[in-house]
């Protein structure tokens, strides 16, 4: 996926808190759905199914050009097709500018929020968070939080090829979070796990809205239109989040009855509809089987 170098990049949509000390909010980290694409990852480490995580779909090591907590680098398309923390700001931005149209279609006002960058660890609404926990959205204060770290995660961790588009779509995710959020859908999450459990409906609603902005993604003026090797950059990411497919690896075994996000093949089949479809209306995850 390229930007086009003409476009206008808006930091003001970005808190950069790396390598400070992050901010500083009381609360629970949130359960279920409400929290990110790979908390099930923290979940499984807490179970004892797994290693340390290390850095995930992307090298974000060198992040350049404005140094640390600096984003004054980003300014255009140009600069997130140079500079892979300029990269991420133009996806939240192309996200935030779909979602400020098509939300407010639907019958619900679109509020836009920040996403934060932190380093190691940083203090959220939703309680003490680490670069082991992966990105999510908080319900509390609104924010979604990534430590750019992840994407490296990604790859040599869960075996994603990487790209960049794998990377917007794992924010793309996070967004769906809020937007259910906004709906008051995001709650849903709270009861059971299991492969046809709410977590993993709210998980896979996330993954359609997705798959909805990277239909529209080229219309936001921040992007070119996507081609075959960004969707396919985006499914492999998907797959490789799937609950069984982390479970087989960590502990050699699956229990759909304890999954929260959904098998490789339920991620990638939701992405598909909402990118496919481009409408919200194909992604009511919650009626039916999934």
């Amino acid at each position: 996926m390229t930007f086009r170098n003409g476009a206008n990049l808006d930091t003001s949509q970005v808190s950069d808190q790396r390598g400070g000390g992050g901010l500083r909010r009381t609360g629970m980290i949130a359960g279920g759905g409400g929290v990110g694409l790979l908390v099930i990852v923290l979940t499984l480490l807490m179970n004892g199914l797994g290693g340390t995580t290390s850095n995930p779909l992307g090298d974000l090591t060198n992040l350049s050009a404005g140094g640390t907590g600096d984003l004054s680098h980003c300014k255009t398309g140009a600069d997130a097709n140079t500079y892979e923390d300029c990269r991420i700001v133009g996806y939240v931005d192309s996200i935030q500018a779909y979602w400020a149209t098509a939300l407010p279609a639907s019958g619900k006002a679109y509020t836009k929020v920040q996403t934060v960058f932190f380093t190691d660890s940083t203090d959220t609404g939703c309680g003490a968070a680490t670069s082991q926990t992966g990105p999510f959205y908080c319900p509390s204060d609104k924010y979604v939080y990534i430590d750019l770290g992840f994407f490296q995660q990604l790859q040599t961790q869960f075996g994603a090829k990487g790209g960049p588009f794998a990377e917007a779509y794992v924010l793309a995710h996070e967004y769906g979070h809020h937007v259910q959020d906004l709906q008051g859908t995001l709650d849903q999450s709270s009861s059971q796990q299991g492969a046809q459990g709410q977590s993993v409906r709210t998980e896979l609603q996330a993954d359609c809205y997705a798959g909805v902005w990277a239909n529209h993604a080229a219309e936001t003026s921040y992007l070119q239109p996507l081609t075959s090797t960004d969707i396919s950059d985006a499914l492999d990411a998907a797959s490789s989040v799937g609950d069984d497919r982390i479970q087989s690896a960590m502990q050699g075994s699956v229990n759909p009855e304890s999954w929260t996000h959904g098998s490789s093949a339920q991620r990638v089949h939701w992405f598909t509809s909402g990118y496919q479809k481009g409408s919200m209306s194909s992604c009511d995850t919650f009626s039916g089987s999934i």
